[in-house]
């Protein structure tokens, strides 16, 4: 039919999908192009108000965009026009998922999302995976993102509705091959062959690099989109002014013409992909966990103490730029970027946002550096500092003494306690094969992490640590 509208369903209608993905779809139909719409809902019961929001406004709302010199704009998307409420069986979204003209299914569920240790492999055990491998096994959809992505595809391939990409919008290396690596390895523990040759065949999982920083929605958000617009919407949302995708250009039953909107149709993400999540993301948690220790609350306090901001000036100089040079990226002026970027007082953007994920964020920001590092025989006494930060801002957990609540959704509470009841806590921290994999009490890494722990609590003994932090 030459007048359908094809749709891209989206798995977690959280902020960033809809400070990014969105954004990008509306700007293509504001151009005139309306060839696809999104359709979205949570795998989850969470996001009520919001949800709510979103669906007594046919899914239109507000995002206010701050550039790091304070000038704010504001833009009424119009993108998603199907939201589909939570509800056990997550039965409308395995519909949608099923039927011919969804041709892409894209997900946001955070990094921690994926249950995967850092050689890809699924934790199989964990209580929310094995509860979807039976969910599945009884024909039920799951609430992980595999649970649902599974009743889906089994939907689409008994009623014929041919081939769909899937793609990762998650701040992950390699997000597409590590939601085929872990929907790959639970459809086999499902034991449902027939579904797994046909995701084989009519499935494809490009990698992406996404980036836009978007706190959490405020209230002040609200009360500022009315002042400046006389609407007011409850789901009204904030993000900085800079955005970027990157994507690969490997999709199975079609795409929105996204380069017309400025969106990055590469053949491989490779040099992307590194120089955001090594230099922005991994200098990111370095100025939230040091901010932490420092007793301030926003991101941008952090950036503008210059003991922190040395911190992440010379982890991304001394250590990160040099293991990724040669680069197709001016990697001196994206760190420059991206500092300029945290610099932004608007955002509000807190430590305790930034900070959360910690077991997942360091294997997969920090790690890699220090092993390439290691493997030349370099120094890793700069990157070492953040690993360290995270371990005393784990010890403030561990005694109860974080000016904030600790969110991980990779962390075994009771094994993070151990590292910090240990004997020695930096031997028993640089053991933990969650966090280290293969580097796991390598020598090297012990004594760098030894000497990082002593410099963090000389600077947390330091100038403004005893101011309060909430």
């Amino acid at each position: 039919m030459p007048n359908e509208v094809l749709t891209m369903l989206h798995l977690g209608l959280g902020s960033f999908h809809r400070a990014h993905q969105a954004v990008y779809l509306h700007q293509l139909m504001a151009r005139g192009d309306r060839r696809w719409a999104l359709a979205g809902g949570n795998l989850r019961p969470d996001m009520a108000h919001t949800i709510d929001a979103l669906r007594a406004q046919q899914g239109h709302y507000t995002l206010e965009t701050v550039t790091p010199e304070g000038e704010r704009e504001y833009l009424l998307v119009e993108s998603i026009r199907t939201i589909v409420p939570w509800e056990p069986g997550l039965t409308r979204l395995v519909e949608l998922g099923a039927q011919p003209g969804t041709r892409i299914i894209s997900c946001t569920v955070t990094e921690a999302g994926y249950y995967l240790d850092p050689s890809l492999s699924l934790d199989r055990v964990h209580a929310e995976i094995a509860a979807d491998i039976q969910a599945l096994r009884q024909g039920r959809a799951g609430s992980t993102i595999y649970g649902a992505l599974a009743a889906i595809l089994r939907a689409r391939m008994r009623c014929g509705a041919g081939p769909v990409t899937l793609l990762n919008c998650d701040n992950l290396r390699h997000n597409g091959d590590r939601l085929l690596a872990g929907l790959t390895a639970f459809l086999q523990e499902v034991g449902d062959p027939a579904l797994t040759r046909w995701v084989e065949a009519n499935t494809s999982t490009p990698n992406a690099m996404v980036d836009r920083i978007t706190p959490r929605p405020t209230a002040e958000v609200v009360e500022r989109v009315r002042a400046a617009t006389g609407r007011h919407d409850p789901a009204a949302l904030m993000a900085e002014s800079f955005i970027q995708w990157v994507i690969e250009d490997r999709f199975t039953n079609g795409r929105p013409e996204w380069e017309a909107v400025s969106v990055e149709m590469v053949d491989s993400v490779d040099a992307h992909e590194e120089a955001k999540i090594r230099l922005l993301n991994g200098t990111h948690s370095c100025i939230a966990w040091a901010g932490t220790l420092a007793g301030t609350r926003y991101i941008h306090e952090g950036v503008a103490d210059a003991r922190i901001r040395r911190m992440a000036h010379d982890y991304a100089t001394q250590n990160v730029i040099p293991v990724l040079s040669p680069s197709p990226i001016d990697l001196g002026a994206y760190r420059d970027t991206v500092l300029h970027r945290f610099a932004n007082a608007a955002l509000q953007d807190t430590n305790q946002r930034v900070a959360m994920d910690g077991y997942s964020k360091l294997p997969g920001f920090i790690v890699p550096t220090i092993a390439q590092r290691l493997a030349r025989n370099d120094d890793i006494e700069a990157v070492a500092l953040l690993p360290a930060l995270f371990l005393a801002c784990l010890h403030r957990w561990h005694a109860g003494t974080l000016p904030y609540e600790y969110q991980d959704q990779a962390m075994d509470p009771a094994a993070a306690h151990a590292i910090c009841a240990a004997p020695d806590p930096v031997a028993a921290f640089a053991a933990d094969r969650v966090l280290w994999g293969e580097l796991a009490g390598h020598s090297a890494l012990q004594q760098a992490l030894r000497r990082a722990a002593a410099r963090v609590d000389a600077f947390a003994r330091g100038p403004g640590a005893a101011r309060g932090g909430r």
